[in-house]
């Protein structure tokens, strides 16, 4: 896989180690040196959209917003912008290749050239569909950036921003988890992140459960340099969730990006399934 595909899988970010886990450090220095993708810092790499999204900000004396901004402030997203998203005040006297949204903004919400950090997650709660602002909303979360409790204290009624806050965690790894639990909640499956188990005196913890149903959910990510003790081990964790009573499905990252009602089909079929018993489960 080529370095650009590997970052855009990663959420347009990300570091060296998880970069190499899909393509090779060869191709990796391939893009970088052909601009395709940017080293933004000590071990961390970018898609360049984020650059060329501060250029012409600076150009309109705008700033950026929604998924530039979340770029800009390093949290991975579903997808980059495909333009780049920024705001003005006024309307600029020139085009510009950009989505603008033309509107006075609290200087309290902007810092520096972006957005703060709350009002994009809000924001992108606000305008974008589901998954992908729950995916900007978990990224902000993992990373620290933003608390709960500034983003409840800051909300407004709107019930597409209640719902991203009320859903989002700092336990979903990247955005193909987010992703992945979004399509569930939108077609009414309760799923929890990370749910504790106990099997054999050794603790797994699922990306996502179900655990009434005794339903466990894997996002199944490929990776280039798997070698056999990975794959001994992903068959380890597999058995010994079987054995545990729980039903396990493994989703790919194509089927969860592509082909949301395949990965819907999938849960309500294994729901469907008389439930065998979790014997050794602890509630996290």
């Amino acid at each position: 896989m080529d370095a650009v595909s590997a970052l855009t899988r990663l959420g347009g970010i990300g570091s060296t180690a998880d970069l190499l886990e899909l393509t090779t450090r060869k191709r990796l220095r391939r893009a970088v040196a052909d601009r395709t993708v940017v080293h933004v810092s000590r071990g961390r790499y970018a898609l360049p959209s984020a650059d060329l999204a501060r250029s012409l900000a600076a150009e309109i004396d705008g700033h950026l917003r929604l998924l530039s901004a979340a770029a800009h402030w390093g949290w991975e997203s579903k997808w980059p912008a495909p333009y780049p998203q920024l705001g003005v005040a006024r309307r600029p006297d020139r085009p510009v290749e950009a989505e603008v949204f033309v509107g006075e903004v609290p200087r309290r919400d902007i810092d520096g050239w972006a957005t703060s950090r709350v009002r994009t997650v809000l924001d992108c709660a606000a305008a974008l569909p589901f998954d992908e602002a729950l995916a900007v909303a978990d990224s902000a979360l993992r990373h620290g950036d933003v608390t709960r409790d500034e983003l409840e204290a800051a909300m407004s009624g709107d019930p597409r921003v209640r719902r991203v806050v009320a859903h989002a965690t700092e336990l979903a790894a990247n955005p193909f988890e987010s992703v992945l639990r979004a399509i569930l909640v939108e077609a009414g499956i309760a799923v929890v992140p990370q749910w504790e188990t106990t099997i054999g005196r050794v603790t797994y913890h699922p990306d996502l459960a179900e655990p009434f149903a005794g339903l466990a959910i894997e996002a199944n990510s490929w990776r280039f340099h798997a070698g056999k003790a990975d794959h001994d081990a992903d068959c380890r964790r597999y058995n010994a969730l079987v054995i545990g009573g729980w039903t396990v499905l493994r989703f790919t990252w194509e089927q969860v990006m592509f082909s949301p009602w395949e990965v819907v089909a999938a849960v309500r079929g294994a729901m469907a399934l008389p439930c065998r018993g979790l014997g050794a489960v602890s509630v996290a």
